[in-house]
């Protein structure tokens, strides 16, 4: 998901196609601040593009040169976490046939960009927070430091502010991480990207070679009214979904998904208030049901039309009231991965 920004850029940096002045002033920050070692924290909805900024923060830094390392916190097992960040001992556990290093010995010199940092548990937490103080790590199963010298990058989708009120996540880790906070705006919050976006990726050819070259009028209207609710993620994926099944050179309204076309109507059946009353909150939740139960409660393929992952999704659905959940279906048991 690497597309350019309408500003001047340095060839070989990874850049953005934006014309909202928030994000366009977050680049600038971005360019001041990646010189220096600092801890940066980024915030932002799931397929806003948080890890290409991390890219751009260790490619306009002097540890360039160096590794730039990533893991995802929330896709790995807590246990199995610690032993892939901070390596482990042969003989440590069942399995640790060998010794192996660990993913902040990896980038050492270079960059960590630890993703979905919210996901993190605390003995985790504690050990990363113990790593920022001392700049040293133990392998599992180990008995000597080992010094690293790394910068950590890190984003999250969660409201970590509100973790820390919660006990799930570690106040005085939450300050070592955030010495600077950068915040992606959600894409449904620049409509005027939407139509910059698309135009990029029909004409991507890393998305495939098809006879789809353009799109109508009334069909753009219809997407930049759209929610996004996995923001340039589903943009990209509704593009390369049009690619691959078009049939003419001109994406039209009658190409455009139900679940698109009707994203800001009003049903009977729904009964819902004017979404332009409500908490973006709400209406994202919604929008994710009705997906959810046009396939038939399939959280792959809706996960996949969303343009998030299951985890994500999984993540969200955790915090919809059951009543509304028990709608979805007539059975339960079609609720399905």
């Amino acid at each position: 998901m690497q597309v350019i920004s309408t500003t001047t850029e340095t060839p070989g940096i990874t850049r953005f196609l934006t014309q909202d002045p928030n994000i366009l002033s977050m680049l600038q920050m971005v360019g001041k601040i990646a010189p220096s070692d600092t801890t940066v924290l980024i915030q932002g909805e799931s397929g806003t593009g948080k890890e290409l900024v991390a890219k751009r923060i260790h490619e306009l830094s002097k540890r360039a040169s160096k590794n730039l390392v990533s893991i995802n916190c929330g896709a790995i097992q807590e246990t199995l976490l610690l032993s892939e960040l901070f390596g482990h001992e042969k003989g440590a556990f069942t399995g640790a046939i060998s010794q192996k290093k660990g993913l902040v010995e990896i980038a050492n010199g270079g960059t960590l960009f630890l993703d979905e940092i919210g996901e993190m548990g605390l003995e985790a937490q504690a050990k990363m927070l113990r790593f920022l103080q001392e700049g040293e790590i133990y392998r599992v199963g180990g008995k000597a430091p080992i010094k690293v010298n790394v910068r950590i990058v890190s984003a999250t989708n969660r409201d970590l502010e509100t973790q820390v009120r919660n006990g799930k996540f570690r106040e005085d880790l939450f300050y070592r991480l955030n010495t600077v906070t950068l915040r992606i705006a959600p894409l449904r919050k620049r409509p005027g990207d939407v139509a910059l976006l698309i135009e990029h990726f029909l004409k991507d050819d890393k998305l495939g070679i098809s006879i789809v070259k353009s799109i109508s009028p009334e069909a753009m209207d219809i997407l930049k009214k759209y929610h996004w609710p996995g923001n340039v993620r589903e943009l990209q994926n509704t593009v390369e979904r049009f690619k691959i099944l078009g049939e003419s050179e001109v994406i039209t309204k009658n190409d455009i998904p139900f679940n698109m076309t009707n994203s800001g109507q009003e049903s009977e059946a729904d009964n819902f208030d004017d979404p332009a009353t409500l908490l973006l909150a709400q209406v994202e939740k919604r929008h994710i049901l009705r997906v959810l139960n046009h396939f038939k409660g399939n959280k792959t393929k809706a996960a996949d039309a969303l343009g998030i992952t299951v985890k994500t999704l999984y993540n969200k659905l955790s915090g919809y009231d059951k009543p509304e959940m028990s709608n979805l279906t007539n059975r339960p048991s079609e609720l399905t991965h």
